[in-house]
């Protein structure tokens, strides 16, 4: 099993030197991965009917791609990973055109987990039905893949059309697809067309019964789960070494390959704060 980082999107701050700084310093502790939330819109509370959700309008978030593409430069190693872009609500062929460059410019390094996401705030400001977005996600995930890989395509599907065209320049190798989720249409999907799962949960009874439902889409259409990752995360807050490492154990025996430490709302929020905890976590689980 793998162990990475979370980038802390609220705490990092705006400070182009300190985002490089904590890049770097969780690559030299050994971190494998680095994921980066998405959100685009955070809803003001104080709107007409007010707002109740997990963030708001003053919660920071830092735009994944051209973030990932900052710290493609200045780091060596690190898989740059998204978890999750929320992919329906963006222009397909051009995440395709902005993740090839990311893969391009960071030798091969980034992971696009995508999902549908939940705020129908984001899906109204960017012209994008909410209700259509499930089905919009599987043609996005089909016609990138495609777009990546061919010199020219004719597509004609429900929500795109490509008249003989394609992108350049492409990716030496295919970007892995990774979605997030655990609703059952989503499951599906990501065991039909996923390299990997993201789950947002613990390493229990439910997480063992999606695993179980991905097993059987996939070998419904003839894959394995043996070239398939899933991506958990675990808390720094409040944690403590028994609990930390217990939870990495049980991820582990369930067949998790992957699981990043985040640090945010832990104590101090600048970078030795964060570095310091990461290497408190690692220390206990690897």
């Amino acid at each position: 099993m793998q162990f990475g980082v979370v980038f802390p999107h609220n705490e990092i701050g705006t400070d182009p030197g300190a985002i490089r700084a904590f890049a770097q310093g969780v690559e030299a502790l050994g971190a494998t991965h680095l994921l980066i939330y998405d959100h685009v819109l955070g809803a003001d509370p104080d709107r007409p009917g007010g707002w109740k959700g997990p963030y708001d309008k003053d919660v920071s978030f830092h735009e994944p791609l051209t973030t990932l593409a900052y710290l493609a430069a200045v780091t060596e190693t690190l898989e740059l990973v998204t978890t999750v872009l929320i992919l329906p609500q963006r222009q397909t062929v051009l995440v395709a055109k902005q993740a090839a460059q990311v893969a391009i410019l960071s030798g091969n390094r980034l992971r696009l987990g995508v999902g549908t996401g939940w705020n129908r705030i984001e899906y109204q400001a960017l012209g994008v039905p909410f209700e259509q977005r499930g089905a919009r996600q599987t043609e996005q995930v089909e016609l990138m893949r495609m777009l990546w890989r061919e010199d020219t395509l004719s597509y004609d599907g429900r929500f795109h059309r490509i008249d003989a065209a394609s992108i350049l320049p492409r990716p030496s190798q295919p970007v892995p697809i990774w979605f997030g989720g655990s609703a059952p249409a989503l499951l599906k999907r990501c065991g039909e067309l996923g390299d990997g799962w993201m789950p947002l949960m613990g390493a229990n009874d439910s997480a063992r019964a999606c695993i179980e439902t991905l097993r059987s889409h996939r070998e419904a259409v003839g894959r394995s789960m043996e070239d398939f990752g899933i991506q958990a995360q675990a808390q720094f807050q409040g944690g403590t070494p028994e609990r930390w490492a217990s939870h990495a154990e049980k991820w582990q025996a369930l067949g998790c390959t992957h699981l990043a430490i985040a640090t945010q709302n832990a104590g101090r929020t600048d970078v030795d704060g964060h570095l310091a905890r990461v290497k408190d976590y690692f220390d206990v689980v690897r």
